[in-house]
């Protein structure tokens, strides 16, 4: 699929979407939460002597902020921002006078939402649980108490037709004064998240681009490979494997290369790409194998021979924009035709 420059212009991004944005602000914020994990910990250790004795206890906190003790319900959770933002939409539906009947501890008790039914937003800019927000102390607000209650006890509610969501994952709160399982909750979940972000390496821009197109791509096809960096038999010297930013392994056996580009400002790594481009098609097509770029961001379209060469070398070139994406999930599955 040869593309010229001017239609993969009109089908560009051009500047960082708000999605790759927010995971890197989320990377670098994950330090931050297991470095007071066990704040937490102690916090909900303490808070046991009724559902709601978090509160008191997080008022005479002086290391966690009420944005910050959200975060960790968050994180821990896997609850973020769009899905608090549909929550705000269906729970109205769910929850009779915005009241949340549930169970702990073998009693009954209610919360009262207080911005259920306003017209305050439920997401990250406005709880204050984005890199920029978490920066700042935040006192705790009407709907940060409402979000925290939702996480701890939702999935103890007794309504019907709660949000699977909900159900599997707003179970926090029955861990609150045991000691043992919380411990090892939230330690085994940090684990987990550390490793999905990556380190400090893969928290940059450019390796967040890479880890969204892989997870868009699996998404889609969920029976391809996409672990390796390499192609077996394809190397620079006979001796040392060639390394491409992506490769995926069709059901049958197929690679396809996939090269990606986003460069907000001008640099030389688009002409490095594009320096390679011929060579690299040219020992992929011997083998039966396809080659694919990914090229955004308005600093790469300042550099227009440099596009030109990739758009000739390539078989497969599209932007970071999802309809582009969708059109090469389209292009890999004819690999196997």
């Amino acid at each position: 699929m040869t593309r010229k420059i001017e239609d993969l212009e009109v089908n560009a991004l051009k500047f960082w979407p708000e999605r790759i944005a927010e995971m890197e602000r989320n990377s670098s914020i994950i330090p931050k939460l297991i470095e007071t994990q066990d704040k937490f910990i102690s916090l909900l250790n303490i808070a046991d002597a009724e559902p709601f004795a978090w509160k008191k206890v997080l008022a005479n906190s002086k290391q966690l902020s009420a944005n910050l003790f959200l975060k960790h319900l968050m994180v821990l959770s896997d609850i973020g921002g769009e899905k608090l933002m549909r929550f705000k939409t269906e729970l109205p539906k769910v929850f009779e006078n915005n009241t949340m009947d549930f169970s702990w501890n073998g009693k009954n008790y209610d919360y009262e939402f207080q911005t259920l039914s306003g017209k305050k937003t439920w997401n990250n800019t406005h709880l204050k649980v984005d890199g920029v927000g978490l920066s700042k102390v935040e006192n705790l607000t009407l709907v940060i108490e409402d979000i925290i209650n939702l996480i701890l006890f939702g999935g103890s509610s007794t309504a019907n037709n709660i949000p699977n969501d909900i159900l599997e994952k707003c179970n926090i709160g029955t861990l609150i004064g045991h000691k043992k399982e919380l411990d090892t909750f939230v330690r085994q979940r940090y684990i987990w998240v550390s490793r999905i972000t990556g380190g400090a390496t893969a928290n940059s821009l450019g390796n967040l681009a890479q880890k969204y197109v892989v997870n868009f791509l699996q998404e889609r096809l969920p029976k391809w490979d996409f672990r390796k960096k390499q192609i077996p038999n394809i190397s620079q010297n006979q001796r040392t494997p060639l390394s491409y930013d992506i490769v995926a392994k069709s059901p049958k056996g197929k690679y396809c290369a996939i090269e990606v580009s986003f460069q907000v400002t001008t640099n030389s790594t688009i002409e490095r790409k594009a320096g390679q481009a011929q060579d690299r098609q040219n020992q992929l097509k011997k083998a039966g194998h396809k080659i694919a770029y990914i090229i955004d961001g308005a600093g790469n379209f300042e550099r227009s021979s440099a596009l030109k060469a990739i758009c000739q070398f390539s078989d497969c070139t599209v932007t970071f924009k999802d309809s582009e994406l969708e059109k090469l999930s389209k292009f890999l599955l004819t690999l196997d035709k």
